[in-house]
């Protein structure tokens, strides 16, 4: 994700008197060998076949024959998300200016409607601005906008509304409209970001797909930014993993890049998504790529930086996760490699050091609100998704009040001394606590 910056060149290794592709593969298999239950490369890549010389890359944009039919933007929109899309398509209305907006005037129509006057006392907003706002309608075409996206399968969501994703909300630069196509769910609150070099090695590029792979089978949505190297990598294996992965997007879902993602794009819509905060048609550019890393770090509990370059997109999105709140993890590097500075930097300086999905999954704890796990249970904690049928099934027979342990032998169907010593595994995960007596709850 460092698109915009310079980064080890994979296909000059001799380039560096230090580096040792014999060194860097022995540290790939030591990593992929430690921890409990970590994945191996070899292991993520048994799952399906990847395919990639079988993607229609052409199918991602389909030719559009008819004109686009005046009016269709009202047609299709309701009025207040319609509103909310053209103060968004303003020059000069990012997330920032339109949020102050917004929280002054109550609406986007308000905007509209407003007194120079009224618009200009908005901190930061002044003539020029203004006569941006006021002449909106010379900006962006909005029936060519919703045309463009009735044709191809792309949802405009709006901040506030559902599905607009809750984990954004939290941003103070949110994205007012977001270009989706796929479909994103509820579950995707459970997300990490996986991010690093497109210069990757060959050990990057590995940790990147074993990392999404055994998060994708834990029921994790693994999220990056659709760049070639690491990027690429991990939502590979989280789609050979048979799980979900969100990409997006620097530009406009029109304007992929780099183009030969287009069909790794359309494997990702049919089992995620793919989004942009642009209008369709918006041409990639160097100064959108840190706008795009703030909704990959937002959109995660979790960012991982596998390997970065000291000068790296990626440290900016590990640097923004860090101040929305969110972890900040990296994974280990040799010393002698330049691709992995960035990450033996971060580690130095206080981000959680990761070897395998259990170091992960450790850290990420407990959920803002439950919710529901690939197999169909509730999830309220990132640390249930490492427990086993008959550890979930003793988990599930505790309530969130004091439980006696005898309801909960009787209830899970399992002999009294393993409930106890299953009990005893959930406390020490800190997914239980132990009342007066013989009771137990959730915590």
């Amino acid at each position: 994700m460092d698109e915009f910056l310079p980064g080890l060149d994979a296909n000059k290794p001799a380039s560096d008197p230090d580096f040792n592709e014999a060194a860097l593969e022995a540290a790939n298999a030591e990593l992929a060998n430690q921890g409990r239950g970590g994945v191996s490369a070899k292991v993520a890549r048994s799952g399906p076949p990847r395919n990639r010389s079988q993607r229609d890359s052409k199918g991602w944009l389909k030719d559009i024959d008819e004109p686009v039919p005046s009016g269709i933007a009202s047609q299709t929109l309701a009025p207040a998300v319609l509103d909310q899309l053209r103060l968004s398509s303003i020059p000069g209305v990012g997330p920032r200016t339109m949020a102050q907006l917004l929280e002054h005037f109550g609406s986007a129509k308000e905007v509209f409607a407003a007194t120079p006057d009224a618009i200009m006392a908005v901190p930061g907003i002044g003539p020029k601005l203004y006569n941006q706002i006021k002449l909106e309608s010379r900006h962006y075409d909005l029936d060519a906008i919703v045309h463009w996206c009735l044709h191809h399968d792309t949802e405009i969501l709006v901040r506030g509304r559902s599905p607009y994703p809750a984990m954004l909300e939290d941003l103070e630069d949110a994205p007012p409209i977001l270009f989706c196509r796929g479909e994103l769910q509820p579950a995707d609150e459970l997300a990490v970001a996986i991010v690093g070099t497109r210069h990757a090695t060959t050990y990057g590029l590995q940790q990147a797909e074993r990392m999404a792979y055994a998060l994708a089978r834990a029921g994790v949505t693994v999220v990056s930014g659709l760049a070639r190297g690491v990027d690429a990598a991990a939502h590979e294996g989280a789609l050979n993993g048979g799980g979900r992965t969100i990409a997006v997007l620097g530009g406009g879902l029109a304007q992929m890049y780099p183009a030969e993602h287009e069909g790794l794009a359309k494997a990702i819509a049919a089992d995620g998504a793919v989004i942009s905060e642009h209008p369709p048609m918006t041409k990639t550019k160097s100064g959108l790529f840190p706008q795009r890393n703030r909704i990959v770090a937002g959109l995660s509990l979790a960012t991982l930086v596998i390997e970065a370059p000291d000068r790296s997109g990626s440290l900016i999105t590990a640097r923004l996760a860090q101040e929305n709140h969110r972890d900040v993890m990296a994974l280990p590097g040799p010393v002698t490699s330049r691709a992995s500075r960035g990450c033996n930097q971060l580690i130095r300086d206080g981000a959680i050091l990761v070897q395998n999905i259990d170091d992960v999954l450790e850290q990420l704890g407990p959920l803002r609100q439950p919710l529901t796990s690939p197999e169909g249970g509730e999830v309220r904690n990132i640390t249930e998704l490492q427990l086993n049928e008959v550890e979930r099934q003793v988990l599930e027979a505790i309530g969130d009040t004091a439980t006696p342990i005898d309801d909960v032998i009787v209830k899970s169907e399992m002999p009294a001394h393993r409930v106890i010593a299953i009990i005893s595994v959930l406390e020490i995960r800190r997914l239980v606590q132990r009342q007066s007596g013989q009771n137990v709850s959730r915590i």
